[in-house]
């Protein structure tokens, strides 16, 4: 645990980042397998729905490692999924309409880029006020 609190926030972000990822790709496939691929948008308005309560709780205590501020950090978070959401359902929807038209690689791609802009609205808004690292 020791060598953990050590790495730079952006490191620990790339590692749980990198689960959360996986654990809301997961989602998304289920959804899709579940729903149809021709409800792809309604796909991933669950995956950030289901998946935001485990993102919150693993930026907040294994990335941010803030105490407190439980309430104000998740609306912070939430405001922040917000427009995470809405720049992946754009990016998502010109990829299928426009580059390819498979909607696991479409989401694939459109969750490394707002993972990108993710971080940068955790550690300068979301987090920011209390954050150790």
């Amino acid at each position: 645990m020791e060598y953990w609190l050590k790495l730079p926030s952006i490191v620990r972000f790339v590692i749980i980042g990198a689960i959360n990822a996986a654990i809301s790709y997961i989602i998304y496939i289920a959804a899709v397998l579940l729903l149809g691929q021709n409800n792809y948008q309604i796909c991933v308005a669950l995956q950030w729905g289901l998946s935001s309560v485990i993102s919150y709780t693993n930026q907040k205590f294994f990335v941010f490692m803030t105490k407190g501020n439980y309430v104000k950090e998740y609306l912070k978070c939430c405001s922040t999924w917000v427009v995470s959401y809405v720049l992946n359902v754009i990016i998502l929807e010109v990829f299928v309409r426009y580059i390819t038209k498979n909607v696991y690689i479409a989401q694939f791609i459109s969750l490394a880029i707002v993972s990108a802009v993710t971080y940068i609205l955790f550690k300068f808004f979301a987090f920011k006020h209390s954050e150790k690292a």
